[in-house]
């Protein structure tokens, strides 16, 4: 069982993972042991509250297909069991991003003295730049 926060959990059997070959090198072990995890995960088929379904859906991420799958390859460390932790981690990870609201950016006006502060600045740099001219006779 995959723990997202008190009261949201998945379940295993919503989680599909399967082993497959890891791709690089490694030498002869890469090419006779399936170490790296295959996770799939079906977010409309899940147990998920309707508010996590739609902001996993609405999310632009590679990892979301068209299908609304959710697919992790995990194959950075050299067993199994780790790459398994690995992509749960990863899937509880996304999950958990999509339930943190971004707060309202309130707009403001920047004040009287930093804009007088800044005009001041840009006449101060102008004047030095126009004494560096040629001087008329």
């Amino acid at each position: 069982m995959l723990i997202i926060s008190n009261q949201v959990s998945i379940p295993d059997d919503e989680i599909d993972c399967q082993a497959i070959r890891a791709q690089g090198a490694g030498g002869q072990n890469v090419n006779k042991v399936s170490s790296a995890i295959h996770l799939r995960f079906d977010i409309g088929a899940s147990s998920l509250p309707d508010f996590y379904k739609e902001r996993l859906l609405k999310l632009s991420d590679q990892r979301i297909n068209k299908d609304g799958t959710i697919v992790i390859k995990a194959q950075q460390y050299r067993t199994q069991e780790k790459n398994r932790a690995d992509a749960l981690a990863r899937l509880q990870v996304l999950i958990k991003s999509v339930a943190i609201t971004q707060k309202k950016r309130k707009a403001t006006k920047p004040t009287k003295g930093s804009q007088r502060r800044r005009l001041d600045s840009k006449t101060k740099r102008s004047r030095l730049k126009a004494s560096r001219g040629k001087v008329g006779y």
